[in-house]
């Protein structure tokens, strides 16, 4: 299990995986989220700021964890990203070969992610499958296999992201056309998924309006990482005092390349541009590996 995040091993479909000999999954990769965690941090990496505020993001490795030095955490994490990204290089390389355009969906829970995954996939009328991603539960995987769409559900326990090494495992179970669109839904996080490379060819943020405008700005890593933002439940807008203009902002704030699309799966706002999306820039892809 996971010294920092508490991530364990992961089960697909009710298989349970534990990757493997010297692959049992100890990620310790940095990103702190409080799960046990006594606080004493003896390294010190942390400073008061205005009003006291304590800060524990300050060392070299962004995060203080008990008596491990900034140089070990940074050491660790640094392996860890290191395997992961094998796995991922493999996944990409095996979907480039099935000319598959795969995006990785990420979010804070309660975004509406999966609610407008199965509007998108109503739209886009077939050629699509689906890896979901939850710590518990099929809830979410048996939703989207009511739109007629193949998906595979890795259940992460503890675990708080998805890595390449359980993609890997869920697209052996996964039966991929070939030039389809996968969508791989993320567990419900902000922090750590925006570490891990899956082999997908897109990060997609989504962000409901109900979040705070200033959501970008606390998770900045997240929105960095990723390549459009689609700023959900833009119909509730109207009844919750939100500024959607600001939301804009702040994402560009800290990604000023970011593509934002306003949308709504309930009112069908702004899917057509989506999909749009998806389709220049799987063919683009296409274009590009039919170039080299």
């Amino acid at each position: 299990m996971c010294t920092v995040c508490g991530c364990s091993g992961s089960t697909v479909d009710g298989h349970s995986h534990d990757h493997g000999a010297g692959h049992t999954h100890d990620h310790a990769h940095g990103h702190a989220h409080g799960h046990g965690h006594h606080h004493h941090h003896h390294d010190h990496h942390h400073h008061h700021g205005a009003h006291g505020d304590i800060h524990f993001g300050t060392g070299a490795a962004g995060v203080a964890v008990g008596n491990m030095s900034q140089e070990r955490l940074i050491e660790i994490e640094t392996g860890i990203l290191s395997e992961n990204d094998r796995y991922a290089a493999a996944n990409r390389a095996r979907l480039a070969r099935q000319g598959v355009f795969a995006v990785n969906l990420v979010s804070s829970p309660g975004s509406g992610k999966t609610t407008l995954l199965c509007a998108t996939i109503r739209a886009m009328g077939g050629d699509v499958a689906v890896i979901e991603g939850d710590q518990q539960t099929s809830n979410d995987a048996d939703r989207i296999r009511e739109t007629g769409a193949p998906a595979v559900q890795i259940n992460t326990g503890k675990g708080c992201h998805l890595d390449g090494h359980m993609v890997g495992h869920a697209l052996d179970h996964l039966h991929l056309h070939d030039e389809a669109t996968l969508f791989i839904e993320n567990v419900g996080n902000l922090v750590c998924p925006a570490a891990f490379d899956l082999g997908e060819d897109a990060k997609v943020a989504i962000l409901s309006v109900t979040e705070g405008e200033d959501k970008p700005l606390k998770y900045p890593d997240m929105f960095t990482a990723a390549r459009i933002a689609l700023l959900n439940k833009v119909d509730l807008a109207p009844h919750c005092d939100v500024d959607l203009d600001l939301y804009e902002a702040n994402l560009r704030r800290v990604n000023p390349t970011i593509e934002v699309i306003r949308v709504s799966a309930r009112t069908g706002e702004g899917l057509d541009q989506w999909i749009g999306w998806l389709r220049s820039e799987a063919l683009a892809k296409r274009r590009a590996q039919a170039t080299e």
